[in-house]
């Protein structure tokens, strides 16, 4: 449910989780089967949207029967939650045919999430990105890693049994320390060669087995760019289904400005001042670019530009 907190791009999920109906399949099938209840749809990772009458887009919403019967089955079903009372499924599409040029012709189009998040409602993009990264657990965790033979959905899709050894399996969301490094009145980005010509970024790596946040924020600041960390604050987090992250947005106090690039990860570093941050969140710095608002990362920068 939302906090009163500083929410990023994809947080925010409106719907009530409902993880205690889960495990009654007799109430899902009942909800499934109800023309009150709405379906979410999802075709190779795209959302199904329509556009609104201000020009922006929104969840195309079919009725849950309908979900059901393009699922096929359970496999592809997932049960989101509740709106108030009303129950949403999402259904998982795959193959090289468009379904909107077939079973749901008519009914919106199939886009790219990360590139139309900034034009739903962040109550929508929020529920799709949930959806999105429960459908890419699904897809590399189709058999059990305990004995290999194939695995079944359970629990509204929350939950794979291996129906030979009998173990059970659960999503998992991978944690991204996100961190911006701080040194006085100036602030650190970097970029890898590989990113558009231009584009700074704060620093991140996935935080590993038997690492606090605060350690993996060090241990990735020192790898990638030689700094030493002094002192580590949080500032929000972010779901990001790409397949299936969280990531933990830091400030990162270091020792000195002496940051070489390990030409690995990162090919160049660049110190920018408060009003020179401002400025490049601005959009304002010739041919230097931070990522678009969606991405904490320009949360990050923008948080301690504007000292918010």
């Amino acid at each position: 449910m939302p906090l009163q907190s500083f929410q990023n791009t994809f947080a925010g999920n409106p719907l009530n989780r409902a993880s205690d109906r889960r495990i009654d399949a007799e109430w899902l099938a009942g909800q499934l089967a109800s023309s009150d209840s709405l379906g979410v749809a999802l075709w190779n990772g795209k959302p199904l949207v329509e556009k609104t009458k201000d020009g922006g887009l929104q969840i195309a919403y079919l009725p849950a029967k309908m979900a059901d019967e393009l699922a096929g089955g359970r496999e592809r079903l997932l049960f989101l939650g509740l709106w108030q009372e009303t129950a949403v499924f999402a259904v998982d599409l795959e193959g090289t045919a468009d379904p909107a040029q077939g079973p749901v012709q008519g009914l919106g189009e199939f886009k790219e999430l990360r590139t139309i998040a900034a034009q739903l409602p962040a109550t929508d993009a929020a529920i799709l990105a949930t959806a999105k990264s429960m459908f890419e657990w699904r897809r590399r965790h189709q058999y059990c890693a305990a004995c290999g033979q194939p695995s079944e959905t359970m629990d509204g899709g929350w939950k794979r049994q291996c129906p030979s050894c009998k173990v059970e399996h659960f999503p998992r969301t991978d944690p991204v320390v996100i961190m911006l490094a701080v040194h006085g009145e100036r602030c650190m980005v970097g970029r890898q060669e590989t990113w558009p010509k231009g584009m700074f970024s704060a620093l991140a790596g996935f935080l590993e087995p038997g690492e606090t946040i605060e350690e993996a924020c060090a241990r990735e600041l020192e790898e990638e760019a030689g700094l030493k960390t002094v002192r580590v604050r949080y500032h929000s987090t972010q779901p990001w289904p790409y397949p299936s992250s969280l990531m933990i947005g830091l400030i990162a106090e270091v020792e000195n400005e002496d940051a070489t690039p390990d030409q690995t990860e990162l090919s160049e570093v660049r110190w920018f001042s408060r009003e020179e941050a401002r400025a490049l969140v601005r959009g304002e710095v010739p041919d230097t670019f931070c990522p678009q608002p969606m991405a904490i990362a320009h949360q990050l920068i923008k948080a301690w530009a504007f000292d918010e």
